[in-house]
């Protein structure tokens, strides 16, 4: 908290214009309050993502939410251009909503649930979708159009142009008030049922949540690669997988982290400045493979301490 509120405190102070109350009121601080709305919220889809399909390398920018929601973005950036705000976060949100369920539904027939082939399947679904909606981009001469849309950016945050963030950060919080349920869903299908829960309705909630909080992201903010890859995975080695305990610490991890990107974006090339996503890429991809090699050495140590099985020896006859 303490961390969060230092970073917000420096955010504000930070841009070429001089600071006075116009300023303050009509960029810094909506900029600063979105960039701990949209870290808070998109962290915690990451956690709900991950007890979902219990995989921990898995998040909405990795399973293809993000690229169907930027596709369903495109189709209406084609066809109706201009569309307020909240109906741009209508559809990107139903195009997330879809690009999870196909995820899912792939997910599902992957016969060994490794903890690394679900990602690389999710990467690769998203990198289908991704390819389609370039596609589709260039040949309409909408390439540019589409990056000032998906690429993840603030310094076009004012007054009046960040407040749905709120309705993202309302969903997140409904991911805190059915928390228990997440808990027990993230056990397994056949555990959660035997302990009485619905899991296509948790999972239905969840999915749900995602999507609404990509889509508004997407129109908002653009995309925030590996946030909810990192947040998710730094508090689960803390504290273990109780998503109660879980979803605060998700939150302020995932707000620190976008403030500190931020800020790093707008002061290693001052008075010009380098999209958060740009830095975000390279710290989550950092932090995604020192993920996958964490949890591939422990495998392997244990290959080279185990003992070799002596040669069956023939009975003497």
């Amino acid at each position: 908290m303490a961390a969060v509120a230092a970073l917000a405190t420096i955010s504000l102070f930070i841009g070429v214009a001089e600071l006075d109350g116009f300023i303050l009121f009509a960029s810094r601080i909506p900029r600063t309050v979105a960039l701990v709305l949209a870290g808070a919220a998109f962290a915690i889809t990451g956690l709900i993502m991950q007890l979902l399909v219990r995989n921990r390398f898995v998040e909405p920018g990795t399973t293809g939410a993000t690229d169907a929601a930027s596709l369903a973005l495109l189709a209406v950036l084609m066809s109706v251009p201009g569309l307020p705000i909240w109906g741009k976060a209508i559809f990107a949100t139903v195009g997330a909503l879809v690009g999870v369920f196909g995820f899912l539904a792939l997910a599902r027939r992957i016969p060994s649930r490794s903890s690394v082939l679900v990602p690389i399947v999710g990467i690769l679904y998203g990198g289908v979708i991704g390819a389609v909606t370039t596609f589709v981009a260039y040949r309409s001469n909408m390439l540019q159009e589409l990056l000032s849309w998906g690429v993840g950016d603030f310094s076009s945050i004012l007054r009046g142009r960040y407040e749905i963030l709120y309705l993202a950060a309302a969903a997140a919080l409904m991911a805190w008030i059915a928390a228990d349920r997440f808990t027990v869903a993230g056990l397994g299908d056949d555990a959660a049922r035997g302990l009485g829960l619905d899991t296509r309705a948790v999972m239905g909630v969840g999915v749900t949540i995602i999507a609404l909080v990509t889509g508004i992201l997407m129109v908002v903010t653009g995309a925030l690669p590996f946030l909810g890859l990192i947040a998710p995975n730094i508090v689960s080695r803390l504290i273990g997988d109780n998503m109660r305990r879980a979803v605060p610490l998700v939150a302020l991890l995932g707000a620190a982290i976008v403030l500190l990107c931020d800020i790093v974006g707008r002061v290693v090339r001052f008075p010009f400045e380098i999209p958060i996503s740009l830095v975000m890429g390279v710290l989550g991809g950092v932090v995604f493979l020192w993920l996958l090699l964490g949890t591939a050495k422990p495998v392997d140590a244990a290959a080279q301490r185990r003992p070799q099985t002596p040669a069956r020896q023939e009975a003497p006859r």
